[in-house]
This record gives C-alpha cells, sequence and structure tokens, in this order.
C-alpha cells in the first residue's frame, strides 16, 4: 500500500459538469494553476450531470411555472423568474466563448434549440397562466412569449396533447421559441476533454476517503484508488467538492463550521420514457404543467422533447421515488451515516415538518404503471401503456438547514458552502443547478478568491460580457448577447434546420 504525497494548487472532488465549470474558468483565467481532479467512476458526468439522469432543460424559467408563484392578490410574482433567467444566459456566453475559441467544438451535440412551453387546465389555472404571460411578456427577458387558450392554436402547437380533448375543456398554454434542450453529460465530457488537454491531471476510479486541514493552511485529501487499492495523500491550498449527492459526507469530514447543522434528504426520480417513433414524432417542445395542490416543488410534471445521443426522445415525469443513498451509485448508509450530533435536531425538525412530503413520497413510490400512466394521459390523452417504459434517473439530495423560516428548513435549490477564509467550498444541492452552474461557479470564485476578482475581471467579461450587470436593465446589451450567443451555439433561427436530426 502505497502513501505518497502530492501538493497542488486546487483539487477539485466529482467530475460532474460544476467542477468541469470551475476548471474551465480557472484554467482561462489563471493557466499556471496546477488542478487535479478526483472522481471515483469511471468517467466524467455519470450521476447527476448524466443525460439520462436529469431533465435536460435549459432552466431559463420561460416554462416552469413552480418559480412565477401566483399572489393571494392574483397577480404573478416573477421576480424569481427573472433570476434565473439572468443565471442562465451567463451560461449560454460563457458556452458560447469556448466554442468561439474553438475550445469545445459541434455546440449541437449538446444544445439543441426547443420551445418551451407551460400548459394548465381548469379555469382558475388558465387565469393564472393569462395573468403570468402578461406579467412576462412585458419583460425584455422573456420576449417572444406567446400565449393561447383556443384549442386551434393549441392543436398546432402541441398535436399529441390536444388530440381526443372536449372542445369545452378549459385549457391554456405559453410558447416562447427560444427554449432549449440540454445535454449536461456531453457538455461535461467536452469539458473534461479540453481540462486535459490543458494539463488538468484528471484521476478516475480514485474516492476521496477523508479531508483534514493541516498546520500550513492546506487541505490534505486522502484518496483510495480503487483499481489497485493504494492510499494516496494530496495536498491543496484550495478544495472544490462538487460530487452531488456525495458532497454532504465530504462537507461534514472537513470539518469547517459552516458545514454544521445542514442535512440533506434524498430523493430519486423516475421517467417514463417512448418507445414509439410515431408518437415522439408528434411533439417538438418541452412542456411543463403545474404541480398538484400540496405537491412539492420537484413534482411539476413536464413531457419533454430531447436529443440523446443523435435521437430524438420523449420522457414524461417525474415521478418521485426514495432511496436511502444520496447518489445512484452510493450506499444504502448514506441518510443514516449523515445524521451527525450537530445536524440530528435539525434533521428531527425536518421530520416533523414535512410530514406532507414523506406522505407525497410513499404514495409516489407505491405508483403502479397504470396510476402512472392514468397521469401521463393527463398530459396525453390517448396514451398507451405499450408505448412507455419507466427508467429510474438520478438522486437528488435536498438540503435541510435552519434559516429564518425555522429550524430545519427543506430548501429546494441550490447551496454553496464556503469556508470564512475561502479555502474550502461544496455545492450542495438540486435544480435548476447545472443550467446555472457558470452563475454558481462565479459565486465560488468571487467567495474564494476575493484578493484575485478585480485582476480577473477583464478577462471574465471578455467571457461572460453581461457579468456583472443586469441583462434585464440594459435591453441593448441583452439583444447583442443573445443574438450572439444564438448564432454561435446554432439556435438562431436560421440555423435550426441545418441543425434538425434525421
Amino acid at each position: 500500500m502505497s502513501n505518497k504525497e502530492t501538493k497542488t494548487d486546487v483539487i477539485l472532488i466529482g467530475a460532474g459538469i460544476m467542477s468541469a465549470t470551475l476548471g474551465t474558468l480557472l484554467k482561462e483565467l489563471v493557466p499556471e494553476w496546477e488542478v487535479k481532479v478526483f472522481e471515483k467512476l469511471e468517467t466524467a458526468g455519470e450521476e447527476s450531470s448524466n443525460e439520462w439522469n436529469n431533465a435536460g432543460t435549459g432552466h431559463a424559467a420561460l416554462c416552469e411555472l413552480n418559480y412565477t408563484e401566483q399572489k393571494p392578490d392574483g397577480s404573478v410574482d416573477i421576480s424569481k423568474a427573472i433570476k434565473i433567467n439572468e443565471q442562465f444566459q451567463l451560461s449560454m456566453q460563457f458556452w458560447s466563448y469556448l466554442v468561439k475559441r474553438k475550445l469545445i467544438h459541434n455546440p449541437k451535440d449538446f444544445i439543441m434549440p426547443l420551445p418551451h412551453m407551460s400548459m394548465v387546465q381548469g379555469e382558475e389555472n388558465v387565469a393564472y397562466l393569462k395573468n403570468r404571460f402578461e406579467a412576462m411578456s412585458k419583460n425584455p427577458l422573456f420576449k417572444g412569449m406567446e400565449f393561447s387558450d383556443d384549442h386551434g392554436k393549441l392543436l398546432e402547437w402541441i398535436p399529441l396533447i390536444m388530440e381526443g380533448r372536449s372542445v369545452n375543456e378549459a385549457i391554456a398554454a405559453t410558447k416562447i421559441d427560444a427554449g432549449t434542450d440540454v445535454n449536461f453529460g456531453a457538455l461535461t465530457r467536452m469539458l473534461f476533454d479540453h481540462l486535459k488537454a490543458k494539463n488538468v491531471d484528471v484521476k478516475y476510479k480514485h474516492s476521496v476517503e477523508n479531508i483534514n486541514r493541516t498546520s500550513d493552511d492546506a487541505w490534505e485529501l486522502k484518496i483510495k484508488n480503487l483499481v489497485s487499492g493504494n492510499i494516496e495523500r494530496h495536498k491543496a491550498k484550495f478544495v472544490f467538492i462538487g460530487g452531488g449527492g456525495g458532497s454532504l459526507h465530504l462537507l461534514q469530514k472537513s470539518g469547517i463550521p459552516e458545514g454544521k447543522h445542514i442535512g440533506g434528504f434524498p430523493v430519486s426520480g423516475i421517467f417514463m420514457v417512448c418507445k414509439n417513433k410515431d408518437v415522439i414524432e408528434q411533439q417538438h417542445a418541452k412542456v411543463y404543467g403545474k404541480a398538484k395542490v400540496g405537491a412539492p416543488p420537484m413534482s411539476v410534471p413536464h413531457l419533454d422533447t430531447r436529443f440523446i445521443d443523435n435521437k430524438k426522445s420523449l420522457l414524461f415525469g417525474p415521478f418521485a421515488g426514495f432511496s436511502p443513498k444520496f447518489l445512484k451509485t452510493g450506499s444504502l448508509f448514506d441518510l443514516v451515516t449523515s445524521v451527525k450530533p450537530n445536524n440530528v435536531l435539525t434533521m428531527l425538525a425536518a421530520g416533523a415538518k414535512e410530514m406532507s412530503l414523506t406522505k407525497y413520497l410513499i404514495q409516489q413510490v407505491l405508483l403502479s404503471k397504470e396510476q402512472r400512466m392514468e397521469e401521463l394521459r393527463e398530459f396525453i390523452p390517448n396514451a398507451k401503456a405499450e408505448d412507455w417504459d419507466l427508467v429510474v434517473a438520478g438522486q437528488r439530495v435536498q438540503v435541510i438547514k435552519d434559516t429564518e423560516a425555522g429550524k430545519g428548513t427543506l430548501q429546494f435549490g441550490t447551496e454553496v458552502i464556503t469556508s470564512a477564509d475561502g479555502s474550502i467550498a461544496a455545492l450542495l444541492g438540486a435544480s435548476p443547478g447545472a443550467s446555472t452552474a457558470v452563475h454558481v461557479m462565479l459565486e465560488v470564485i468571487n467567495k474564494c478568491f476575493p484578493e484575485h476578482v478585480k485582476k480577473w475581471e477583464p478577462k471574465i467579461k471578455e467571457m461572460i460580457p453581461s457579468y456583472g450587470m443586469s441583462l434585464m436593465e440594459n435591453p441593448e446589451l441583452l439583444h447583442e448577447v443573445k443574438t450572439s450567443t444564438a448564432k454561435t451555439l446554432g439556435l438562431s433561427a436560421s440555423e435550426k434546420k441545418e441543425l434538425a436530426f434525421s
């Protein structure tokens, strides 16, 4: 057994989209820094970033109704939608920069233009969607959004969904052609190919067993080579924990005070996948519905056109499942071992407060295929069971923490935890996650390298022209950025025919 020790500038734990993004940003900002990556699986992007483990939606708040809450007076609050859209624009700009400089190639292999739609049923929901449309369509970020409650127009937009419906049914949809389908697995692999070309040392089948602070204020990682069984020790000035659901355990092992009083609750996703080509061809959009009353935000049903492995696919879901694992490849003891003396009260408080979530998960786990088909038929009235199979998607660990809202609050979103001195950072949480990876990693850079940010700012603005600015408040810049990124990434109207799959 070996016990060799190496020193480096930066260590990234986990070979997912977050580590790929942070590594790529740092290599552009300080190419002389030495970066190492440790991943316990055989290749990059195999957990949450994998194309079959997420919805592949470029989350820009164009269609996701859980980002636009209805107020008691009937008006719709679009502030969260604005925030998420602005964050997604940062990702688009950075990807465009990488393509322009030929640092990654063939954008059609990871991003495709695809309409984003919201669809609701019932008079009250139709009124809500119309109010949402009126609020959003006035904002330059959502330019081009259309609304219709006309059955004839909806039949043009979503024939698969409208076929077999009564003309008297109250139904409405919004549509915006500027949406995208993003293959985050393919993008992650592209970025790691680029990083390896930049001399980043990427070690697969290496598991981080422990993290300790050293007397010289560095971090020492105990790492097991899963092939040879050898133990290695690697030291770094800065460590980023981007291990998806596995991040919580590693954050706890670091011992930083900021990692205390934080827990995690795992939820798995199940999608229905269509295997009938004729059905698949009738749908060309991502259509998001509205979560049922009392259901958590993660349960928003959606019918997704996807482009995976150069093939058009159609998925519906998600249905929630439960496993105590924090990763698909994790351990059945993940949940139990994440409970520590410093977070046990937080976890118990969450358990008491989230009985409705527990009930929802139990109901979801017990659903038969026919019961799932009945939910699908709310979207596709004529759906046939023989056309659809089930696929288990990724595990997501929802963050539980003490907030102003109370002890043991379940957080639906992405959380960055950093030490006071910025020497270590961990990413926890789920959606909108990958879509806002660039925003999140810029947040890590600002928190962890404040002494360098001013010097790095010109380069950051070269990569991301709107950095530090609000696109909504700068319509000329917004137009320039959206036009440029659409052209570079092959998303503009003139490019769409060339990018269509056969």
